[in-house]
């Protein structure tokens, strides 16, 4: 999915507009909940290499919260991974172009439950 595409589904679909919260990472989009401000969703485009790739260039993804039991199986996909820079047990990082849609969205919205 696209991130134009991922970011308005989202906003409709979740009720959360996109802050951005770096200066020194402009593009980097947080969607959190309006009661209790928790962050279900961060969007960032990173160097590959910070995912363990060997790969050169930048990859977007989007960090979602999951279930601890559900971590190793999810890692079976080769569009998810550790999260970058977040609780590794609790948070995956999601290739949002290599990725199934439906599959995606289930993602977000246990990211999304998981955070209320």
């Amino acid at each position: 999915m696209k991130r134009a595409e991922l970011e308005e589904y989202l906003t409709k679909t979740y009720l959360s507009n996109a802050e951005f919260l770096w200066e020194s990472a402009p593009s980097f989009a947080v969607f959190r909940h309006s009661e209790n401000k928790k962050w279900f969703a961060v969007i960032m485009k990173i160097p590959k290499c910070k995912l363990g790739l060997k790969q050169e260039g930048e990859i977007e993804i989007i960090n979602l919260k999951t279930e601890p039991l559900l971590l190793y199986e999810l890692l079976q996909d080769n569009a998810i991974f550790r999260a970058y820079h977040m609780n590794k047990e609790k948070w995956i990082s999601v290739d949002v172009l290599n990725i199934e849609k439906d599959k995606l969205k289930w993602l977000i919205d246990i990211s999304f439950n998981l955070t209320k």
